[in-house]
């Protein structure tokens, strides 16, 4: 017989006629979905748990998510992002909201957001985020809440200087808790390892051309990190998806977040890349971060340290070692097999990881 059971021979004219046919009200499908996308991305939410501001200092809003239910615990938890992306990466969608688990476990949750710096915040440094903004927020939140201590989840960025402050305000933290956060740079791994090289990088005379590191440049450094994913592999799987309404609606959520990229001030840019990604100071406890130098042996407090296995950004060699570093007795490391991003907003994850993470810090946080 000339016709065959097999549906991806070449060969055989009748199984590419049938292909091309199923591929052409496939695509027709895909076409008819198209008017509808610019309705979807109108209804994109950056943030979807209800949220109240609580605390302002000059471009820093400080926000409280309204608790659900009863408050348990009395220890609020206050999360850190980075300053190179917006905060509600955190707070996704439904279902794929960090936060949303701690404020149904009944915390008082707070977030802040950096704001969008201009050229008048070119020299802010770690300093100003660590003794000022952060330590001042975290005032704010013992005046208001009457605990003595708060916890902190730092993100990224916001994972290091939450670290920074737990070492230098080690009195006012009650636990750490750091997500795929970059602290040692001692091996060549990860691409902004490599591409901070200082053969090849003078960060002082780039800080010193463009003052604000801008964010379309931080912008095409992410797409770098995967450029054929990023730039052929993602805009085929939306296409070949287009009529798939939780597809879509994942798809654009995510890119409106990675697109929202916002400009660093260049001061602490720069001291990020010298004194961390150059010099690997901070693990070696050399970090300067105004009149301080930071040790992380002055961190006692509880510690849980995650890391996502298939992390581009952050490979886990660069967070692992800070759990040998601190003087914490109670101390963990959770490595997860997810990247970047999947390690907050991934189906498994919010399975999996995130109800551990809750328990462990319902544990150690005091009660009301």
């Amino acid at each position: 017989m000339i016709m065959s059971n097999k549906t991806d021979d070449p060969f055989n004219v009748f199984d590419w006629q049938r292909s091309l046919v199923e591929e052409s009200f496939a695509n027709f499908r895909r076409l008819s979905s198209l008017p509808s996308l610019y309705d979807k991305t109108q209804k994109v939410r950056k943030g979807v748990t209800p949220k109240e501001l609580v605390y302002e200092e000059d471009k820093l809003n400080m926000y409280r998510y309204i608790p659900t239910g009863e408050i348990k615990y009395k220890t609020p938890i206050l999360f850190v992002f980075a300053l190179v992306n917006r905060p509600y990466i955190v707070d996704l969608k439904e279902g794929r909201s960090v936060v949303a688990n701690f404020v149904n476990a009944g915390f008082d949750t707070y977030i802040i957001d950096w704001g969008v710096p201009t050229e008048s915040d070119r020299f802010l440094s770690c300093d100003d985020y660590v003794n000022g903004y952060l330590a001042n927020a975290v005032d704010y939140l013992r005046e208001r809440t009457g605990s003595e201590k708060c916890s902190l989840l730092g993100y990224c960025m916001g994972g290091a200087l939450s670290t920074m402050f737990s070492a230098l305000h080690a009195d006012v933290v009650k636990n750490l808790i750091l997500l795929a956060s970059g602290l040692d740079f001692s091996k060549k791994e990860g691409l902004i390892k490599l591409w901070s090289d200082p053969e090849y990088f003078d960060v002082d005379q780039f800080v010193d051309t463009v003052g604000n590191v801008p964010a379309e440049f931080l912008q095409a450094a992410f797409l770098m990190l995967k450029p054929v994913q990023n730039l052929i592999e993602k805009p085929i799987s939306f296409w070949e998806n287009a009529d798939n309404d939780r597809f879509v609606d994942d798809f654009l959520h995510m890119e409106t977040w990675l697109n929202d990229n916002i400009p660093v001030p260049g001061e602490v840019y720069r001291e990020f890349a010298k004194y961390l990604f150059q010099q690997n100071l901070l693990i070696q406890n050399k970090m300067p971060v105004g009149k301080h130098i930071v040790n992380l042996g002055d961190i006692t407090c509880p510690l849980l340290n995650l890391m996502a296995t298939k992390d581009d950004l952050v490979p886990p060699c660069q967070s692992r070692t800070l759990n040998d570093k601190v003087s914490s007795k109670d101390k963990e490391v959770i490595e997860f097999p997810a990247g970047h991003i999947g390690l907050a907003v991934g189906g498994r994850a919010q399975k999996e990881l995130w109800p551990h993470v809750v328990q462990w810090l319902g544990d150690r946080s005091e009660k009301v």
